[in-house]
């Protein structure tokens, strides 16, 4: 494996760090995909590799292209993917789940319906910018419905940044900025789920030891279908706190901000490892794409051990609003 590393501001070979408030950030490459490392420990992996599929299950399950373990800075593991109950849910991750070009319908969301997908292309940047690392990966939206090719629908330059905070939380910019290469155009469909951005969460989160809360007060089971500009998932964990969590902010100039919340209820799955929560700007209405635009969406992520209350998560969004939405900064 090799190292990427920049420490205190000198540039060694293939790679950066640097130091905040004592907190050091590394980047590192290996054969699957692009970690960041905080203080030597990983804390997130965007995977540029097929993950392989489980053994009996078609292989167009196996995808690249999500973040995945997401894990605090004392290594508790906040997500899970190919959960039994949905192969195709991978950790952080983003497909529009129907889509209408030229009079067909795509489904980027359910892989094994085998219509369309979102695989991982390409490393386009890697950059450090004073208290943070950033890496830009393109993704391609593909259209697998189409007699005897596969079409590229949508181009998605998918920014990831993080900034350590202080010893129990840090900092994750999420920005997506996407256009079609359909000349006649794409109409991303009103669903109840789908693009924005979506969380299925570790595998010991359930009803009885998780809680969900929106930026207006909606708890599980009243969040679904309502609007929020932030919501906080938080459950037990192995930090001595004994709870760890997410706070999932959405910028202000995002499509159908506030945007509506596709949350699971208490009694999915029985109520075990039922934590699946996301932002879905389409969920009330389509959203028709032009040839030659080009569409962002951004979003924050605070990764936490410990509690970090409404108060707190107010003024993490106050402060996301001052900044542009842009994280290549």
């Amino acid at each position: 494996m090799v190292i990427k590393k920049i420490l205190f501001g000198v540039q060694l070979w293939l790679g950066f760090s640097f130091v905040v408030m004592g907190q050091t950030v590394e980047i590192l490459d290996t054969p699957t995909g692009i970690e960041f490392w905080v203080n030597s420990n990983p804390v997130l992996t965007y995977r540029t590799a097929k993950a392989e599929v489980p053994k009996g299950q078609k292989e167009a399950f196996a995808l690249s292209g999500f973040i995945h373990p997401l894990q605090t800075l004392s290594g508790q593991v906040l997500t899970r993917i190919q959960p039994t109950d949905h192969y195709h849910h991978y950790g952080i991750w983003a497909p529009w789940t129907r889509a209408t070009l030229e009079g067909r319908t795509i489904d980027f969301w359910n892989l094994g319906d085998e219509k369309g997908r979102v695989e991982f292309a390409g490393i386009l940047k890697r950059k450090e910018n004073q208290q943070r690392a950033l890496v830009t990966v393109r993704q391609n939206h593909l259209d697998l419905t189409a007699l005897g090719q596969n079409t590229l629908v949508l181009e998605e330059d998918l920014s990831i940044a993080l900034e350590p905070l202080d010893s129990n939380r840090y900092l994750l910019d999420y920005q997506r900025n996407f256009w079609t290469k359909i000349p006649s155009g794409v109409t991303l469909d009103q669903y109840r789920y789908g693009g924005g951005i979506f969380i299925r969460a570790v595998e010991i989160w359930g009803s009885k030891n998780s809680q969900i809360l929106t930026s207006e007060f909606k708890t599980r089971d009243q969040a679904d279908g309502t609007r929020a500009k932030w919501m906080m998932v938080s459950g037990v964990s192995g930090h001595e706190s004994g709870k760890s969590g997410i706070l999932l902010l959405s910028h202000p100039n995002n499509h159908s901000h506030p945007e509506p919340l596709r949350v699971w209820p208490s009694d999915s799955n029985q109520g075990e490892g039922n934590v699946f929560v996301g932002f879905t700007p389409t969920r009330e209405a389509e959203w028709k794409l032009g040839f030659g635009q080009r569409y962002s969406l951004n979003y924050r992520l605070i990764v936490f051990d410990g509690e970090l209350s409404v108060e707190e998560a107010e003024t993490f969004w106050l402060d996301f609003v001052k900044t542009t939405g842009i994280i290549d900064r």
